[in-house]
Protein backbone atom coordinates (compact mmCIF):
# COMPACT_ATOMS: atom_id res chain seq x y z
CA UNK A 1 0.00 0.00 0.00
CA UNK A 2 1.42 3.39 -0.98
CA UNK A 3 2.18 5.95 1.69
CA UNK A 4 -0.33 8.76 2.18
CA UNK A 5 0.97 12.04 0.78
CA UNK A 6 1.11 14.98 3.18
CA UNK A 7 0.01 18.47 2.21
CA UNK A 8 2.19 21.51 2.70
CA UNK A 9 0.67 22.45 6.06
CA UNK A 10 1.10 18.92 7.45
CA UNK A 11 4.73 18.86 6.33
CA UNK A 12 5.27 22.27 7.95
CA UNK A 13 3.75 21.12 11.26
CA UNK A 14 5.89 17.96 11.32
CA UNK A 15 9.03 19.97 10.59
CA UNK A 16 8.07 22.52 13.26
CA UNK A 17 7.69 19.80 15.88
CA UNK A 18 11.03 18.25 14.91
CA UNK A 19 12.74 21.65 15.07
CA UNK A 20 11.27 22.34 18.51
CA UNK A 21 12.45 18.96 19.80
CA UNK A 22 15.91 19.57 18.39
CA UNK A 23 16.03 23.01 19.99
CA UNK A 24 15.04 21.61 23.40
CA UNK A 25 17.69 18.90 23.11
CA UNK A 26 20.34 21.48 22.17
CA UNK A 27 19.39 23.70 25.12
CA UNK A 28 19.52 20.74 27.49
CA UNK A 29 22.96 19.75 26.17
CA UNK A 30 24.13 23.37 26.49
CA UNK A 31 23.01 23.55 30.12
CA UNK A 32 24.86 20.31 30.90
CA UNK A 33 28.03 21.61 29.22
CA UNK A 34 27.76 24.84 31.21
CA UNK A 35 27.49 22.88 34.45
CA UNK A 36 30.58 20.86 33.55
CA UNK A 37 32.61 23.88 32.43
CA UNK A 38 31.67 25.94 35.47
CA UNK A 39 32.74 23.20 37.86
CA UNK A 40 29.27 22.70 39.33
CA UNK A 41 29.61 18.93 39.17
CA UNK A 42 31.63 16.50 41.22
CA UNK A 43 34.43 14.27 39.90
CA UNK A 44 33.73 11.41 37.50
CA UNK A 45 32.78 8.13 39.15
CA UNK A 46 31.40 4.73 38.16
CA UNK A 47 27.67 4.31 38.53
CA UNK A 48 24.68 2.07 37.89
CA UNK A 49 21.36 3.18 36.40
CA UNK A 50 18.59 1.88 38.66
CA UNK A 51 15.62 3.57 36.93
CA UNK A 52 14.91 5.47 33.73
CA UNK A 53 12.50 8.39 33.26
CA UNK A 54 12.58 9.78 29.73
CA UNK A 55 15.51 12.17 29.53
CA UNK A 56 16.62 11.49 33.10
CA UNK A 57 17.79 8.46 35.08
CA UNK A 58 18.35 7.53 38.71
CA UNK A 59 21.99 6.61 39.40
CA UNK A 60 23.78 4.94 42.30
CA UNK A 61 27.55 4.80 42.81
CA UNK A 62 28.64 1.39 41.50
CA UNK A 63 28.85 -1.29 44.21
CA UNK A 64 27.61 1.21 46.78
CA UNK A 65 23.83 0.75 47.07
CA UNK A 66 22.21 3.73 48.71
CA UNK A 67 20.33 6.93 47.93
CA UNK A 68 20.14 7.50 44.18
CA UNK A 69 20.57 10.81 42.38
CA UNK A 70 18.54 11.98 39.42
CA UNK A 71 20.82 12.67 36.44
CA UNK A 72 20.58 14.23 33.01
CA UNK A 73 21.96 12.38 30.00
CA UNK A 74 24.48 13.87 27.62
CA UNK A 75 23.00 14.01 24.12
CA UNK A 76 25.60 11.76 22.48
CA UNK A 77 25.12 8.74 24.74
CA UNK A 78 22.32 7.03 22.84
CA UNK A 79 19.61 5.02 24.58
CA UNK A 80 20.43 4.11 28.19
CA UNK A 81 18.38 1.66 30.25
CA UNK A 82 18.10 0.27 33.74
CA UNK A 83 21.11 -1.90 34.53
CA UNK A 84 23.56 0.11 32.43
CA UNK A 85 26.93 0.80 34.01
CA UNK A 86 27.99 4.36 33.37
CA UNK A 87 30.37 7.21 34.27
CA UNK A 88 28.61 10.08 36.00
CA UNK A 89 29.23 13.29 37.91
CA UNK A 90 27.27 14.25 40.99
CA UNK A 91 25.46 17.59 40.97
CA UNK A 92 23.20 19.75 43.10
CA UNK A 93 20.41 19.00 42.67
CA UNK A 94 20.91 17.02 39.42
CA UNK A 95 23.95 15.09 38.21
CA UNK A 96 25.04 14.19 34.69
CA UNK A 97 25.81 10.88 32.98
CA UNK A 98 28.87 11.56 30.82
CA UNK A 99 29.83 8.13 29.42
CA UNK A 100 28.68 4.52 29.21
CA UNK A 101 30.29 1.11 29.56
CA UNK A 102 29.82 -1.80 27.17
CA UNK A 103 26.83 -4.03 27.92
CA UNK A 104 27.28 -7.74 28.54
CA UNK A 105 23.65 -8.32 27.55
CA UNK A 106 20.40 -6.47 26.95
CA UNK A 107 16.70 -7.29 26.99
CA UNK A 108 14.47 -5.59 24.43
CA UNK A 109 10.75 -5.40 23.71
CA UNK A 110 8.61 -3.77 21.01
CA UNK A 111 7.36 -0.26 21.77
CA UNK A 112 3.90 1.07 20.84
CA UNK A 113 5.11 1.64 17.27
CA UNK A 114 6.49 -1.88 16.86
CA UNK A 115 10.13 -0.80 17.12
CA UNK A 116 12.46 -2.98 19.19
CA UNK A 117 13.83 -1.03 22.17
CA UNK A 118 16.09 -2.16 25.04
CA UNK A 119 14.50 -2.07 28.50
CA UNK A 120 17.24 -3.52 30.70
CA UNK A 121 20.96 -4.29 30.43
CA UNK A 122 23.69 -6.49 31.92
CA UNK A 123 21.30 -9.27 32.91
CA UNK A 124 22.36 -12.76 34.02
CA UNK A 125 18.93 -14.42 34.36
CA UNK A 126 15.59 -13.99 32.65
CA UNK A 127 13.10 -15.40 35.15
CA UNK A 128 10.00 -16.51 33.23
CA UNK A 129 7.19 -16.33 35.77
CA UNK A 130 4.15 -18.56 35.18
CA UNK A 131 1.00 -19.32 37.12
CA UNK A 132 -2.11 -21.40 36.59
CA UNK A 133 -4.01 -18.16 35.94
CA UNK A 134 -3.68 -16.41 33.59
CA UNK A 135 -3.31 -19.75 31.84
CA UNK A 136 0.09 -20.24 30.16
CA UNK A 137 0.64 -22.22 26.99
CA UNK A 138 3.66 -23.82 25.37
CA UNK A 139 4.01 -21.24 22.59
CA UNK A 140 4.18 -18.43 25.15
CA UNK A 141 6.88 -20.19 27.18
CA UNK A 142 8.81 -21.07 24.05
CA UNK A 143 8.68 -17.47 22.83
CA UNK A 144 10.31 -16.34 26.07
CA UNK A 145 12.94 -19.07 25.77
CA UNK A 146 13.71 -18.21 22.13
CA UNK A 147 14.05 -14.53 23.04
CA UNK A 148 16.38 -15.36 25.95
CA UNK A 149 18.53 -17.65 23.80
CA UNK A 150 18.74 -14.98 21.08
CA UNK A 151 20.33 -12.48 23.48
CA UNK A 152 22.40 -15.14 25.28
CA UNK A 153 20.76 -14.61 28.67
CA UNK A 154 20.13 -17.71 30.76
CA UNK A 155 16.41 -18.36 31.26
CA UNK A 156 14.91 -19.72 34.46
CA UNK A 157 11.30 -20.95 34.58
CA UNK A 158 9.45 -20.10 37.81
CA UNK A 159 6.03 -21.58 38.55
CA UNK A 160 4.40 -19.14 40.95
CA UNK A 161 1.26 -19.35 43.12
CA UNK A 162 1.71 -23.09 43.70
CA UNK A 163 -0.48 -22.79 46.80
CA UNK A 164 -3.44 -22.37 44.42
CA UNK A 165 -2.83 -25.63 42.57
CA UNK A 166 -5.41 -28.33 43.19
CA UNK A 167 -4.86 -31.86 41.88
CA UNK A 168 -6.13 -31.01 38.37
CA UNK A 169 -4.10 -27.79 38.26
CA UNK A 170 -0.95 -29.57 39.37
CA UNK A 171 -1.40 -32.20 36.66
CA UNK A 172 -2.00 -29.49 34.05
CA UNK A 173 1.20 -27.61 34.95
CA UNK A 174 3.26 -30.81 35.23
CA UNK A 175 2.15 -31.85 31.75
CA UNK A 176 2.99 -28.42 30.37
CA UNK A 177 6.44 -28.12 31.97
CA UNK A 178 7.78 -31.69 31.97
CA UNK A 179 9.72 -31.24 28.71
CA UNK A 180 11.87 -28.33 29.89
CA UNK A 181 14.13 -30.06 32.45
CA UNK A 182 14.76 -32.75 29.82
CA UNK A 183 16.30 -30.15 27.48
CA UNK A 184 18.34 -28.40 30.14
CA UNK A 185 16.13 -25.70 31.63
CA UNK A 186 15.80 -25.21 35.38
CA UNK A 187 12.35 -24.96 36.94
CA UNK A 188 11.65 -23.53 40.39
CA UNK A 189 8.35 -23.22 42.24
CA UNK A 190 7.24 -20.52 44.65
CA UNK A 191 4.33 -19.12 46.61
CA UNK A 192 4.28 -15.70 48.22
CA UNK A 193 1.43 -16.74 50.50
CA UNK A 194 2.91 -19.96 51.88
CA UNK A 195 6.53 -18.77 51.39
CA UNK A 196 7.32 -22.09 49.70
CA UNK A 197 10.33 -21.95 47.40
CA UNK A 198 11.37 -18.39 48.21
CA UNK A 199 14.63 -19.43 49.91
CA UNK A 200 15.64 -21.55 46.91
CA UNK A 201 14.78 -18.69 44.56
CA UNK A 202 16.87 -16.21 46.58
CA UNK A 203 19.79 -18.62 46.61
CA UNK A 204 19.62 -19.03 42.83
CA UNK A 205 19.48 -15.28 42.19
CA UNK A 206 22.19 -14.37 44.71
CA UNK A 207 25.02 -12.24 43.26
CA UNK A 208 23.33 -12.16 39.84
CA UNK A 209 21.31 -9.53 38.01
CA UNK A 210 17.91 -10.91 37.07
CA UNK A 211 14.76 -9.69 35.38
CA UNK A 212 11.26 -11.05 35.90
CA UNK A 213 9.10 -11.41 32.79
CA UNK A 214 5.72 -12.97 32.20
CA UNK A 215 2.07 -12.31 31.62
CA UNK A 216 0.47 -9.62 33.74
CA UNK A 217 -1.19 -11.20 36.74
CA UNK A 218 1.25 -14.07 37.30
CA UNK A 219 2.51 -12.41 40.48
CA UNK A 220 5.79 -10.74 39.51
CA UNK A 221 5.18 -7.73 41.75
CA UNK A 222 4.02 -9.90 44.66
CA UNK A 223 7.19 -11.96 44.31
CA UNK A 224 9.34 -8.85 44.46
CA UNK A 225 7.50 -7.63 47.55
CA UNK A 226 8.08 -11.03 49.19
CA UNK A 227 11.74 -11.20 48.18
CA UNK A 228 12.44 -7.56 49.07
CA UNK A 229 10.32 -6.52 52.08
CA UNK A 230 9.73 -2.80 52.17
CA UNK A 231 9.89 -2.22 48.41
CA UNK A 232 6.07 -2.32 48.14
CA UNK A 233 5.62 -2.68 44.38
CA UNK A 234 2.01 -1.98 43.40
CA UNK A 235 0.13 -5.23 42.80
CA UNK A 236 -2.58 -5.47 40.14
CA UNK A 237 -5.67 -7.62 40.40
CA UNK A 238 -6.67 -10.12 37.73
CA UNK A 239 -9.29 -8.79 35.35
CA UNK A 240 -12.46 -10.76 36.08
CA UNK A 241 -13.64 -10.29 32.50
CA UNK A 242 -10.50 -11.65 30.82
CA UNK A 243 -8.72 -13.45 33.68
CA UNK A 244 -5.58 -11.50 32.79
CA UNK A 245 -3.59 -9.18 34.97
CA UNK A 246 -3.59 -5.42 34.77
CA UNK A 247 -0.32 -3.66 34.08
CA UNK A 248 1.10 -2.08 37.24
CA UNK A 249 4.75 -1.34 36.36
CA UNK A 250 5.46 1.54 33.98
CA UNK A 251 9.25 1.68 34.03
CA UNK A 252 12.06 -0.78 34.65
CA UNK A 253 13.52 -0.40 38.15
CA UNK A 254 16.44 -2.15 39.79
CA UNK A 255 16.36 -3.39 43.38
CA UNK A 256 19.11 -4.90 45.54
CA UNK A 257 18.89 -8.16 47.45
CA UNK A 258 20.29 -7.75 50.99
CA UNK A 259 22.17 -11.03 50.50
CA UNK A 260 23.70 -9.82 47.21
CA UNK A 261 22.47 -9.56 43.65
CA UNK A 262 20.06 -7.30 41.83
CA UNK A 263 16.54 -7.67 40.51
CA UNK A 264 15.07 -5.60 37.68
CA UNK A 265 11.29 -5.23 37.60
CA UNK A 266 10.36 -4.71 33.94
CA UNK A 267 7.12 -3.42 32.42
CA UNK A 268 4.50 -6.15 32.08
CA UNK A 269 4.99 -8.22 28.95
CA UNK A 270 2.24 -10.54 27.82
CA UNK A 271 4.24 -11.90 24.87
CA UNK A 272 7.73 -11.40 23.57
CA UNK A 273 7.77 -9.81 20.13
CA UNK A 274 9.88 -12.03 17.88
CA UNK A 275 8.87 -10.32 14.64
CA UNK A 276 12.45 -9.13 14.08
CA UNK A 277 13.74 -12.72 13.97
CA UNK A 278 14.09 -15.01 10.96
CA UNK A 279 12.81 -18.58 10.83
CA UNK A 280 16.43 -19.78 11.19
CA UNK A 281 16.95 -17.67 14.30
CA UNK A 282 13.75 -19.02 15.85
CA UNK A 283 14.88 -22.59 15.16
CA UNK A 284 18.24 -21.87 16.81
CA UNK A 285 16.35 -20.71 19.92
CA UNK A 286 15.05 -24.26 20.37
CA UNK A 287 18.21 -25.55 22.01
CA UNK A 288 17.67 -29.26 21.33
CA UNK A 289 17.36 -28.54 17.58
CA UNK A 290 20.88 -27.15 17.28
CA UNK A 291 22.80 -30.42 16.62
CA UNK A 292 20.54 -31.12 13.62
CA UNK A 293 19.93 -27.72 12.03
CA UNK A 294 22.71 -27.86 9.44
CA UNK A 295 22.16 -31.47 8.41
CA UNK A 296 18.96 -31.20 6.37
CA UNK A 297 19.00 -32.20 2.69
CA UNK A 298 17.76 -28.76 1.61
CA UNK A 299 19.23 -25.52 2.92
CA UNK A 300 15.80 -23.83 2.96
CA UNK A 301 14.18 -26.70 4.86
CA UNK A 302 11.30 -25.50 7.05
CA UNK A 303 11.35 -28.73 9.10
CA UNK A 304 7.71 -29.40 8.32
CA UNK A 305 7.96 -32.76 6.60
CA UNK A 306 10.36 -32.04 3.73
CA UNK A 307 12.39 -35.05 2.53
CA UNK A 308 15.77 -35.37 4.21
CA UNK A 309 14.83 -33.17 7.19
CA UNK A 310 17.20 -33.97 10.04
CA UNK A 311 14.77 -32.66 12.66
CA UNK A 312 12.03 -34.99 11.49
CA UNK A 313 14.53 -37.84 11.66
CA UNK A 314 15.41 -36.81 15.23
CA UNK A 315 11.71 -36.89 16.12
CA UNK A 316 11.43 -40.43 14.75
CA UNK A 317 14.39 -41.42 16.92
CA UNK A 318 12.80 -39.86 20.01
CA UNK A 319 15.47 -37.17 20.33
CA UNK A 320 13.14 -34.22 19.77
CA UNK A 321 9.63 -33.76 21.11
CA UNK A 322 6.87 -33.54 18.46
CA UNK A 323 5.21 -30.87 20.64
CA UNK A 324 8.29 -28.68 20.54
CA UNK A 325 8.67 -28.85 16.77
CA UNK A 326 4.95 -28.12 16.41
CA UNK A 327 5.46 -25.06 18.61
CA UNK A 328 8.44 -24.00 16.51
CA UNK A 329 6.35 -24.26 13.32
CA UNK A 330 3.52 -22.27 14.87
CA UNK A 331 5.85 -19.47 16.01
CA UNK A 332 7.86 -19.36 12.78
CA UNK A 333 4.76 -19.37 10.57
CA UNK A 334 3.14 -16.62 12.61
CA UNK A 335 6.19 -14.40 12.02
CA UNK A 336 6.04 -14.94 8.28
CA UNK A 337 2.42 -13.77 8.26
CA UNK A 338 3.28 -10.37 9.75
Amino acid sequence: MSKRKLNRRQNWRIQKIQDERSERANKRAQRIDEQINEGELGPEQNGLIIAHYGQQVDVEPLDQPGPAQRCHLRANLGSLVTGDKIIWREGKPTGVVVATSERSSELSRPDSHGNLRPVAANIDYIVIVLALHPEPHANLINRYLVAAEAVNIEPLILLNKVDLLDEAGRQQMDDLLKIYPQIGYKILEASTKSQDGLSALKSTLKDRTSVFVGQSGVGKSSLINALLPGVDIKVGELSQARNKGTHTTTTAKLFHFPEGGDLIDSPGIREFGLWHMSREQVADGFVEFRPYLNNCKFRDCKHEGEPGCSLQAAIAEGKISPERIASYASIANSLEQL
